[in-house]
């Protein structure tokens, strides 16, 4: 794959560049504690593999199955703690929203406001997030082929902010699976961004909550990461969390912080082959 067309500036973190970069942290913002610990590793892990590091949780998840479902602590109590996390640790940060009310706040302590790939086609959403100035990450629809990610990408550029990152997280094709495709990424990459793969959301269950053992297949992460790696992406999405069973969203398919380092190694690896890095 070419390189992309346009690098993005993440603070210090140059993406599109030869170097794979990390989007990493829990799904959801639960405790404090949970949160520390998890950047407490990632810090130890970016240090000792070279990698950097963009911190991401939401203070909301907007688009849980029930209402009874912890969804998160909402945007000042979320926001705070990310702050929090920016000073001690100095990752910058992601996080995603849901309203356009969201994104100024959001943009005031993240340098990446995240679209959700439900929706990523919402006109009002993408311009909000595109008028903070901030890096916009786009997820990739499940219901979008990925050449049409023009369009949203467009939406951001008429909006005034081409730092654009695209996100590939599989399709949905109706049966409660999600499906990676690996021309995918040269479709997403033709489109002149840094491309992103999200690979703790393609091996979610669909139909079961995320919160449930069930609700994904952890044990396809190694295998799907290695191939979009293989394919050439520019960052790997991995959601992380001390102790995965016990997490309040995406259980089955965040990967324990822990074992984040040994994860990361061929990655690497294989990612420095491809750019002809050795």
């Amino acid at each position: 794959m070419k390189t992309p067309q346009h690098k993005v500036q993440v603070g210090s973190i140059s993406c599109g560049s030869d170097d794979l970069f990390l989007i990493s942290g829990p799904c959801v913002i639960e405790d404090r504690d949970t949160m520390l610990k998890t950047a407490e590793t990632l810090k130890k892990v970016s240090e000792s593999l070279h990698i950097p590091v963009i911190y991401k949780s939401s203070f909301k998840k907007d688009n849980r199955s029930s209402l009874s479902y912890y969804d998160g602590p909402g945007l000042d109590e979320g926001l705070k703690l990310l702050s929090e996390i920016k000073t001690q640790f100095g990752f910058p940060l992601l996080t995603d929203i849901h309203e356009s009310y969201q994104a100024a706040p959001a943009a005031e302590v993240c340098d990446v406001i995240q679209i959700p790939a439900y929706l990523c086609m919402q006109s009002s959403l993408i311009v909000a997030a595109a008028k903070t100035g901030a890096v916009v990450n786009i997820k990739h629809g499940q219901f979008l082929a990925p050449e049409n990610m023009k369009h949203p990408i467009q939406k951001c550029i008429d909006a005034g902010n081409s730092n654009i990152i695209v996100t590939e997280r599989g399709y949905t094709f109706g049966y409660n699976d999600l499906i990676v495709d690996p021309r995918s990424f040269f479709h997403l990459q033709a489109l002149g961004f840094p491309v992103v793969f999200d690979i703790t959301h393609c091996v979610r269950k669909y139909g079961i909550p995320s919160s449930d053992a069930k609700g994904g297949m952890r044990e396809f992460l190694p295998v799907l990461s290695r191939a979009g790696v293989a394919s050439g992406v520019d960052g790997v999405f991995i959601e992380t969390h001390p102790d995965p069973s016990k997490a309040r969203c995406d259980a089955a398919s965040q990967l324990c912080v822990y074992d984040l380092e040994a994860f990361l190694k061929p990655l690497i690896a294989l990612h420095n082959l491809v750019r002809g890095l050795y």
